[in-house]
């Protein structure tokens, strides 16, 4: 499916491509095997403006529109799913800054994310509110001339190396979603701020997520907007977020389908290459169709993105439909390479196990299928 870009974001992305192809891909065995964090690439991300490709310019970014950030995010992705989780876990925290926070925070903070100098780290998942962020325990209560912020949080990505966290918390208990409010907590400059060992995860092994707890002062001036705006802006952000979940899903995806194809096309059985079996043939053409129709609805939102137009149904569309897709095209470009897709050899079975997350964190698959409801129904 072509994507309308300016010849500006083409050659962004072309450019990101190449990168993806020629760096992010070869390491990316290596790292899932090792479990290395992937922030083994920041450095060359920055270089390239990759870490403030969501942002204007005005705050250091390179200000692609949402179809171009989809197609990078989807590239990157496609070659190394823990650089694109590490990358968009960013995304989350500078997002939460451009659309909560006032004009001084916004210029503290993002000029230095943009270059990569700073990494971020979303703080909105506790282990008893995940779906239900409005249920959260951690408070932030008035202490002088700031707020002591007590509370946990736990499958915070990049948190282990963040220079700055955004944090949500409750600054009034009796008001529900509305009594929550974000904070960025600068763990480096910090004392109260405890960051445990990161998670053996399934899959996207280099996407590092921690375990964080905190009691700990925060100034004032750290608050992003007005107190009771944090949950309003947590879900803004979310939406942007789902977008990138649904790139990520369709870049692993891709991938997935260029090795199938490429498989079908060099094994033979009987003297004659699988892919001129009709079965296989059909699997081929059904994975190709569910990803197009996936980067049709991600691309769909993304194209709303920034635009103020609302897009909290078409971001669920995006999410659902591209995650739950994007692990029946692995699975069948695995089932297509037989036994050599179970191995290690082959890059099948991290496609999976990288993809199985996507379900589940920015909102599960159940979560989104009641937003499309709710929306529906309303």
């Amino acid at each position: 499916m072509s994507v309308d870009l300016n010849s500006e974001e083409q050659a962004v992305t072309t450019q990101i491509e190449r990168f993806s192809s020629e760096v992010l891909a070869p390491a990316a065995a290596e790292i899932d095997a090792k479990s290395q964090f992937a922030t083994l690439h920041r450095a060359a991300l920055a270089e390239m403006g990759i870490m403030g490709m969501n942002l204007p310019e005005m705050y250091g970014g390179i200000g692609l529109s949402g179809p171009a950030l989809y197609c990078a995010v989807e590239a990157i992705a496609g070659a190394c799913g823990s650089t694109a989780s590490m990358l968009t876990a960013h995304f989350l925290a500078t997002d939460s800054l451009l659309l909560g926070a006032d004009e001084v925070l916004k210029q503290r903070v993002l000029p230095a994310a943009a270059a990569g100098e700073a990494l971020g780290a979303f703080a909105l998942t506790e282990p008893m509110a995940g779906s239900n962020p409005a249920d959260m325990r951690s408070t932030a209560t008035r202490d002088g001339e700031g707020y002591r912020l007590k509370g946990s949080k736990c499958f915070i990505s990049n948190a282990g190396e963040a220079d700055f966290i955004v944090v949500y918390a409750k600054t009034d208990n009796e008001a529900g979603a509305r009594g929550v409010s974000a904070f960025v907590v600068e763990p480096g400059k910090t004392d109260g701020v405890d960051i445990g060992k990161h998670e053996e995860t399934m899959g996207l092994r280099g996407g590092h997520v921690f375990p964080i707890s905190f009691d700990c002062h925060v100034p004032a001036e750290n608050r992003l907007g007005d107190e009771g705006t944090g949950f309003r802006t947590a879900m803004k952000v979310l939406d942007n977020g789902r977008i990138e979940v649904a790139a990520q899903a369709t870049g692993i995806a891709r991938a997935a389908l260029d090795a199938a194809v490429s498989y079908a096309k060099e094994r033979e059985v009987g003297g004659r290459p699988i892919s001129s079996f009709q079965g296989l043939q059909w699997m081929l053409a059904d994975s190709a169709t569910e990803l197009a129709a996936a980067r049709a609805l991600g691309l769909q939102a993304a194209r709303k993105r920034g635009t103020g137009e609302r897009y909290s149904s078409d971001s669920a569309f995006a999410k659902l439909y591209a995650s739950e897709a994007a692990w029946r095209i692995a699975d069948r470009a695995l089932q297509i390479h037989g036994g050599y897709g179970y191995t290690r050899d082959f890059p099948l079975e991290r496609y999976l196990r990288d993809l199985r997350i996507f379900r589940i964190y920015e909102g599960s698959s159940e979560i989104q299928r009641t937003i499309i409801a709710r929306e529906l129904l309303s």
